[in-house]
């Protein structure tokens, strides 16, 4: 075969299995996310409950970085403390090499399997969770068909004459090949698809085990940046998980690339093929990682506060955010309605954040969260103020009717942004607090429902804003079609609401105004989400002026 074909089946196998990790953590995503941040919320309370938490949640997602994200967003929410996150981290480490010892089994049988069910039931079945779930299975076939394209695209290679040489080059000089590793691991993105390549590799016979040892400690150490990377435009304390994490796994893999230059021979009882060897030794890495580290996450957490201290104009909350708007651009009416889309983005993260840790605060009922709410909803108020004004403004110049059309549009849905902040800080916080006050806690199916619902409307919160940044008009439509979803929800949860007060459920009775309250207001925030993308359609003439029947026909 050429070696320009060689290497387009090796890059289309390559990239198969990225998409295939990512198509399984999208699927886990949508159908349990609510399940996924109770799990992390309720093992909060101690690092060893984190690590374990950490741990699961890696392997149902296959992803540490993920776990980062939202250990990062949990501590942002002040769900969660530093130490605890970094724990979460390390167990997710583990969760993700437990992850790679899975696939690394041969399961090529199962792959037809795989497809026909997940194409079954992503295709044929209208509910939501198990559509995902095909999506999840999906996946895992994916995976496992990428694998085998990985092996059928390496084995013209064991022929080749160059490829002794790179690979005699990188047995025979460690700290290149750990270097590469690092890179590599760090671009994919992923460091279970890297660490199964390199196994594929070296279970081929295309890399050796003297080179791949010292990669696959590479590949941890670029997994560990990438969280240090998505999670770089976070706020302080939270990025300090990422960041001691890094610290941890850079050191491990320092120490453990000596200790395979110093001990002759360490992987020959790992198992009896360099696949498994090199499978085997990153699961023990990642477990030696977590059981020295663990103890010393307080430790860690100190050192990096003195790495990356909190500057001291951010412990003053009044003037921390910027506007985007430019009043310089008054006079040029696109630059200045594009500045004020640019607000508006800003003011619809600030809902994002607002929002985000609703849950955790009605189950809590912390004080300093909803203090902390309530003064997001102050910078709210005063972006959905400068937009109107801005846009009144640039109102008094000559404008096309396409602007002046624009920019009602956008000073309207400031009113939204403005409405929705009201509803989080004056409806689901006061909510929180009577939950609080009245020392009551809701039905267990009550409580899942609820997560359920804000996880759903969290979801098109994304999509909202999406499409007030790219115009789609799939994205669009979407986002209308969730309002009758929401719609259905809605009745159907106030018809089980009214099972449970019938069959007499304490936990129901005592929470049900709560309860319904909490239900319509969601509700209310996804109505007003949905309007971003009337202007779209309307354009387009995918939305009628009126749901109303013409009573002469």
């Amino acid at each position: 075969m050429h070696p320009f074909l060689i290497l387009m089946h090796l890059a289309a196998a390559v990239m198969l299995l990225l998409w295939a990790v990512r198509m399984v953590r999208t699927g886990v995503e949508r159908a349990w996310a609510a399940e996924l941040r109770a799990a992390m919320r309720k093992a909060g309370g101690s690092t060893a409950g984190m690590a374990f938490a950490g741990a699961v949640l890696a392997i149902v997602l296959q992803s540490a970085t993920a776990v980062g994200v939202l250990a990062v967003g949990f501590s942002a929410s002040g769900i969660i403390g530093v130490s605890a996150g970094i724990a979460a981290l390390l167990g997710a480490d583990l969760g993700s090499a437990v992850v790679v010892k899975l696939f690394s089994f041969d399961l090529r049988e199962l792959i037809p399997v795989l497809l026909l069910t997940g194409a079954t039931l992503f295709l044929k079945f209208e509910h939501r969770q198990l559509r995902q779930l095909g999506r999840v299975v999906l996946g895992i076939a994916f995976i496992l068909l990428s694998l085998r394209m990985v092996g059928d695209a390496t084995a013209p290679l064991r022929e080749s004459a160059v490829l002794p040489q790179i690979a005699g080059w990188l047995a025979n000089d460690p700290l290149t090949a750990f270097a590469v590793a690092a890179v590599l691991a760090w671009g994919l993105h992923s460091s279970v698809a890297t660490l199964l390549i390199f196994a594929n590799f070296a279970a081929n016979g295309v890399l050796p085990v003297e080179a791949a040892a010292p990669m696959v400690l590479g590949a941890n150490l670029g997994g560990a940046m990438v969280a240090v990377w998505l999670t770089r435009g976070a706020g302080l304390p939270e990025r300090r998980i990422p960041l001691a994490n890094l610290i941890f796994r850079g050191a491990g893999a320092v120490i453990a690339l000596v200790l395979l230059q110093v001990l002759p021979q360490p992987l020959d009882r790992l198992g009896s093929g360099a696949g498994v060897q090199l499978v085997n030794f990153h699961v023990l890495f990642n477990l030696c990682i977590l059981i020295v580290a663990l103890p010393f996450a307080g430790v860690m957490e100190r050192l990096t506060a003195t790495l990356l201290p909190t500057p001291v104009e951010n412990s003053d909350t009044s003037g921390a955010w910027r506007s985007a708007l430019d009043r310089g651009s008054i006079t040029r009416p696109n630059l200045a309605l594009a500045s004020a889309r640019r607000e508006l983005l800003r003011m619809g993260e600030a809902l994002e954040r607002m929002l985000r840790p609703v849950m955790d605060i009605l189950e809590a009922g912390d004080e300093r969260q909803i203090l902390n709410i309530r003064r997001m909803d102050e910078e709210v108020n005063q972006r959905h103020t400068d937009i109107k004004l801005f846009v009144a403004e640039v109102n008094r110049g000559k404008l096309t009717e396409d602007e002046a059309r624009r920019g009602l549009e956008l000073a309207g849905l400031a009113i939204d942004f403005e409405a929705i902040g009201d509803i989080i800080a004056k409806n689901l916080l006061s909510q929180a607090a009577d939950k609080a006050r009245l020392r009551v806690r809701f039905s267990d199916e009550g409580w899942r429902e609820l997560t359920n619902l804000h996880a759903r409307v969290m979801a098109n919160m994304q999509i909202a804003q999406n499409v007030l940044v790219s115009g789609n008009l799939d994205s669009a439509r979407e986002l209308v079609a969730e309002k009758a979803g929401l719609r259905q929800i809605e009745r159907d949860l106030h018809n089980r609401h009214i099972a449970r007060l019938r069959s007499g459920n304490v936990h129901s009775i005592e929470t049900s105004d709560i309860h319904m309250e909490i239900v319509r207001a969601l509700k209310e925030v996804n109505s007003l989400l949905v309007k971003v993308a009337y202007p779209i359609l309307a354009e387009t003439g995918h939305l009628l002026e009126s749901r109303l029947t013409d009573p002469a026909i």
